[in-house]
């Protein structure tokens, strides 16, 4: 058993992954969690996209994997120093640990759809954001779709990215396809309603994504509509009615819906910058974590046993997030076994 400290911060999917990939090399990491729970954002998820696999089924065999690591759950990192080539990481429990390595896997947070005032979010009754959707889809509670005839229901991509007003002019990868995933599963649930998707720019490039969008259209009879949503208002039965432009055809789209769900992208985890700039670490031009490179060296930050995996530095796919993880542990492996 290898008796060297590595400390990761955060216990979503990247921080999970990585745990699981050290103890099978012969560590036991030490996994700091703010939330009482593992999983992250993909924990509150209903289904991945585009397989739909149930979330539950990858959370709950991480949770197994990393069973025999030393986890701290509802515990913020206060502090980390570092001293020669030990960081001192200091937790609210009062626990001081002195570690060769640390792994910063804290993801992202979702932008704010509310501060889109003129999507109605927080104002208007029957919006909702992506999150609420899924845990809706999980928990079979919300009041804005329990009891209610939902006929018609809308979809608006980019909230909060590709936005430089918003402050974020980066894309966010996953909302197109979360869209899509979402549609389906509302069809599947209402297989009477109608389904509209408003989007900018349809960015599928995962593997198998393209072909989820066609069959999207193809067997479930989404209608996607290219052009920015401009208006959103309340009918007098609390429906809501969306103007838009179909920039394909020219012509202006307005429609009363049921429902509306505005995709709210994601953004960086902002909490954690304090941490990494005591560290050095810079964070880049989009806000998330500055890595090494972007090319050969996402999961190094340049400074020596400190790490990265998922979306501390950018917008990523769980897919994606997993195989950074895999990464990471193997660095920091290589790194402790070199002697640092």
């Amino acid at each position: 058993m290898n008796k060297e400290n590595i400390v990761i911060l955060g216990g979503g999917i990247a921080g999970m992954t990585a745990a699981s990939k050290l103890l099978q090399l012969g560590y036991t990491p030490i996994l700091v969690e703010e939330s009482d729970h593992l999983g992250g954002h993909v924990a509150e998820w209903h289904k991945l996209f585009p397989d739909m696999t149930p979330a539950q089924e990858i959370v709950q065999r991480l949770a197994e994997e990393v069973s025999a690591a030393n986890i701290f759950l509802s515990t913020r990192v206060l502090f980390i120093n570092r001293l020669n080539d030990i960081y001192i990481v200091m937790l609210d429990n009062g626990v001081s640990i002195q570690a060769q390595a640390v792994l910063i896997a804290t993801g992202f947070q979702l932008f704010d759809a509310a501060k889109k005032e003129e999507y109605g979010y927080g104002i208007y009754n029957q919006v909702m954001t992506n999150r609420d959707l899924e845990r809706w889809f999980t928990t079979g509670e919300d009041p804005r779709l329990d009891g209610r005839d939902i006929r018609k229901v809308g979809f608006v991509h980019c909230v909060g990215s590709r936005d430089i007003k918003a402050g974020n002019s980066q894309c966010s990868k996953v909302c197109c396809v979360t869209a899509i995933k979402q549609a389906i599963e509302m069809k599947e649930k209402y297989p009477d309603a109608q389904i509209w998707c408003f989007y900018m720019d349809l960015r599928l490039f995962g593997k198998k994504y393209e072909d989820f969008y066609i069959n999207a259209q193809r067997d479930y009879g989404i209608h996607f509509i290219r052009g920015r949503v401009s208006e959103v208002s309340e009918a007098i039965d609390g429906r809501v009615i969306v103007k838009a432009e179909d920039t394909l055809s020219g012509k202006p789209v307005k429609v009363t819906l049921d429902l509306l769900v505005l995709m709210s992208g994601m953004i960086c985890n902002a909490r954690i910058n304090p941490i990494a700039s005591s560290l050095g670490v810079d964070v880049d031009s989009d806000g998330f974590l500055r890595s090494k490179d972007n090319i050969s060296n996402i999961v190094s930050s340049g400074r020596k046993g400190l790490f990265f995996a998922g979306a501390c530095t950018g917008t990523k796919t769980v897919p994606e997030t997993i195989a950074e993880a895999h990464a990471a542990a193997l660095d920091i492996h290589l790194y402790l076994q070199s002697g640092k």
